[in-house]
């Protein structure tokens, strides 16, 4: 026979569904903060692990903002007077008041919000420096990449190729999923162009020489 009562049932559903919006809203950006976490960790061929998941972000999103505002509604509804209780209603924890609710509120917000400022964590690429003796060795390329799916890939993408000996110039779009490239054929190959954005977990789909 179950003794818990509805009281502390409710507690504990109520701290279920808080738990359940922050992790959703979390699952919605994890294809923009990994890239992140790659950056700080050092291992950047983990960035596009989760970009699989871009397409269901809408659906995440809505899902975390209707599990948020049922736990608002569950939190602010009016209560039930008890009926023939002389007992003291139990004071909510902090885990159980609006404060906590609204700080988790904030917390999915901001994580649902993250790939519009994820580039704040990213350094500055560096400028190319290359002396350019033969102007005729200079080439350029198009690659089409696969999973980009933000400005976090962009900057994972061109903090690689920024590495590269003899990239001149480097312009990456998560939008078209293509990165266009200068570079003087002399001192980098074709190869190793695509081998540098390959180690970022991001894979080369196709390459287009531009006249």
């Amino acid at each position: 026979m179950n003794n818990e009562n509805p009281s502390a049932k409710q507690k504990k559903s109520s701290k279920g569904i808080i738990g359940a919006g922050l992790l959703i809203a979390f699952a919605a950006s994890l294809c923009c903060i990994t890239p992140v976490l790659a950056l700080f960790s050092g291992a950047t061929g983990i960035a596009s692990t989760f970009s699989w998941m871009e397409p269901y972000r809408p659906y995440l999103i809505g899902l975390t903002i209707a599990v948020l505002v049922f736990a608002w509604y569950q939190k602010l509804k009016p209560k039930k007077a008890a009926m023939d209780c002389a007992c003291e209603e139990d004071k909510p924890s902090f885990w159980q008041s609006k404060s906590f609710l609204g700080i988790v509120t904030i917390l999915a917000f901001l994580l649902m919000a993250f790939p519009s400022y994820s580039k704040m964590f990213f350094p500055k690429t560096p400028a190319t420096q290359v002396i350019v003796v033969d102007k005729s060795n200079i080439q350029q390329l198009k690659l089409s990449v696969s999973g980009m799916d933000c400005q976090a890939c962009t900057h994972t993408i061109n903090l690689a190729l920024s590495k590269v000996p003899g990239v001149l110039e480097y312009s990456t779009d998560y939008k078209d999923g293509s990165s266009l490239v200068k570079f003087d054929h002399s001192k980098a190959s074709d190869q190793a162009i695509v081998n540098a954005i390959n180690e970022t977990g991001y894979k080369v789909t196709n390459i287009e020489p531009v006249q």
